[in-house]
């Protein structure tokens, strides 16, 4: 699946079972196969933290097809006391970190399927 972002095209991997989202890029690194993930999640206010994460991550809260929230550079945690970075919407997609930054990508900026 993709996604497009100011003309940005970015090949995600959707998830959509509760099991497949609290996984997340736990223990994953980017290969090359996938430019981030795509969690399809019911409308309202989420918290995702970084636990087991490997890389750092920009995670943008997407309401109907909207961004309305972007945590930049969300930091790997190997504690049990982890930050959560929160947002509301419908989806939620990870990025390694600094994509954001780095193609100009903002709140209010919308979303496409492709």
């Amino acid at each position: 699946m993709n996604v497009v972002i100011n003309n940005n095209i970015f090949k995600v991997i959707p998830l959509f079972t509760s099991k497949d989202i609290q996984q997340g890029m736990m223990r994953k690194k980017f290969d090359g196969s996938f430019d981030g993930m795509l969690f399809f999640m019911d409308k309202g206010p989420h918290s995702f933290w970084m636990k087991n994460c490997l890389v750092s991550l920009d995670i943008i809260f997407i309401d109907e097809n909207k961004i309305n929230v972007i945590q930049h550079q969300c930091k790997p945690c190997k504690t049990e006391e982890c930050p959560n970075y929160e947002g509301y919407g419908d989806l939620v997609l990870e990025l390694p970190g600094g994509t954001c930054e780095k193609y100009n990508i903002n709140d209010g900026d919308f979303i496409e399927f492709k």
